[in-house]
């Protein structure tokens, strides 16, 4: 007697499809227009990934790619405040939960005209990979608001505040999606919100991080990410047997970031010459240390984001008007201020005067145009979700503190950001040292942070 063969299925090994970089692209353009700055970050990192995504067919029967280029879930929200005046004012609240494959959703609040679901896709997309680079369990997330703190007083700042968390205090918890800071969000912001969401949780417990040290936070938070983007840069400079040792530095930006990286680079022999506000540039050829460092700070609390007032104050120093201080010759080049502040233009200028480092202190401060320059004649050059990462280090770090109901000490918190630093800039050179020897920054640091998520989406299922 024969046997009916209809009975057994022929099981063919599955034909994996190699990642397009170039459809992807064109479905997500399609899919999400009018998005630059989002389309902009996914195609850096899928051109990074794209060999090590192809090696492991894994990740295309898991969906990952398909899966990670796309939030979570985005919370969108009228908020509702009412002006010193006694007019109503009507702003846009965001919150994107972008991928929480390896711990809650972390990323900062942005409050700033300019702040649109782009921008907020673009710096949560970011996160993800920044994150994971720290080996913290922490997932990727942002959000924010098109409110702007400048020129608003206290009364008016809180009201916005505490209207924005009556609708976010439903989707973030401590251990569900924990926000910090990030541009016009500083400790006062943080603590409004965390007043109302402690009122409406009935509970005190880590949801934001950057506290005031009386209420849950840590120590060095409003250095960190100035701190973390010296020390990576630190460990650039020692692959070439270097130091910061009698180095001109160019900073933008004179905020928390800028203060911080200033601060630290003096503290290691560095000389700062330049910040920058939306007016222009401060160009102080003697070096902006000491009390000149603390006066940024003055700067930036008078809310009214000019740097001008600096060369008044400090004389030897000059303000260029509506110039960016890439112009001026300069050994290291370090964007602290935001996205894109760095053209290839600029960059041409920078090669032009010898720059011999460049690190994104800022999120995806330089252009692709400037980040292909560097590269096509290998300078060093490294991408901010490796340099920048810091300030969400130890962001993460206050999170533990707050888990484990303690407080480190300075020394403590600075070390353990050190030691971070360092980890990620060993992990770039991993995945980003090519056979010539040049480590490819940006390669390294997307392979090393996808690799960690898409193995914990691959472990966790189709979600």
């Amino acid at each position: 007697m024969g046997f009916d063969l209809s009975f057994f299925q022929i099981i063919k090994p599955q034909t994996y499809i190699e990642m397009k970089v170039k459809e992807i692209l064109a479905e997500l353009e399609k899919k999400h227009p009018g998005e630059p700055e989002y389309h902009q970050a996914v195609k850096e990192v899928l051109e990074s990934i794209e060999e090590v995504y192809n090696e492991n067919p894994r990740f295309a029967k898991a969906g990952v790619l398909q899966r990670l280029v796309e939030p979570d879930r985005i919370f969108t929200f009228k908020v509702p405040w009412v002006d010193d005046k006694g007019n109503v004012q009507v702003n846009l609240g965001y919150r994107v939960q972008y991928n929480g494959a390896i711990g809650p959703y972390k990323g900062g609040l942005r409050f700033h005209p300019t702040v649109n679901l782009s921008i907020l896709k673009f710096l949560g997309f970011e996160q993800i990979f920044k994150n994971s680079l720290t080996s913290l369990p922490m997932g990727g997330g942002k959000g924010g608001s098109d409110f702007d703190p400048k020129g608003k007083s206290d009364n008016e700042v809180m009201r916005f505040c505490q209207s924005f968390m009556l609708e976010l205090w439903r989707h973030i918890g401590p251990e569900t999606d924990v926000p910090a800071g990030d541009i016009g969000v500083g400790g006062r912001e943080i603590g409004f919100m965390y007043g109302m969401y402690k009122k409406l949780a009935q509970e005190h417990t880590g949801v934001l991080t950057g506290k005031g040290l009386n209420w849950g936070g840590s120590l060095v938070r409003p250095e960190a990410t100035g701190f973390g983007g010296i020390y990576f840069a630190k460990e650039m400079l020692a692959t070439k047997n270097d130091t910061f040792e009698g180095k001109k530095v160019a900073i933008s930006g004179f905020g928390n970031v800028a203060w911080g990286a200033a601060l630290k680079a003096t503290q290691l022999g560095a000389t700062v010459i330049t910040i920058s506000g939306p007016d222009g540039y401060i160009y102080d050829p003697a070096g902006i240390s000491g009390e000149k460092i603390d006066y940024m700070l003055e700067l930036r609390a008078s809310n009214q984001d000019i740097v001008e007032p600096y060369a008044r104050k400090f004389a030897g120093s000059k303000f260029v008007k509506g110039r960016k201080p890439w112009e001026v010759k300069t050994d290291i080049a370090l964007p602290c201020a935001t996205q894109n502040e760095l053209n290839g233009e600029d960059a041409q200028t920078l090669i032009n005067n010898k720059v011999m480092l460049v690190a994104e202190v800022s999120n995806m401060g330089c252009t692709p145009e400037a980040i292909a320059e560097f590269q096509k004649i290998k300078i060093m050059f490294a991408p901010g979700k490796a340099v920048n990462a810091g300030g969400v280090a130890t962001s993460g770090l206050e999170m533990t503190q707050n888990s484990m109901k303690l407080n480190w000490n300075r020394e403590e918190v600075d070390q353990k950001l050190h030691s971070i630093m360092v980890n990620i800039h060993n992990a770039c050179v991993k995945h980003g040292t090519g056979k010539d020897g040049y480590v490819d920054y940006v390669k390294g640091a997307n392979i090393a942070g996808f690799i960690k998520v898409a193995n914990a989406m691959v472990d966790q299922g189709v979600l």
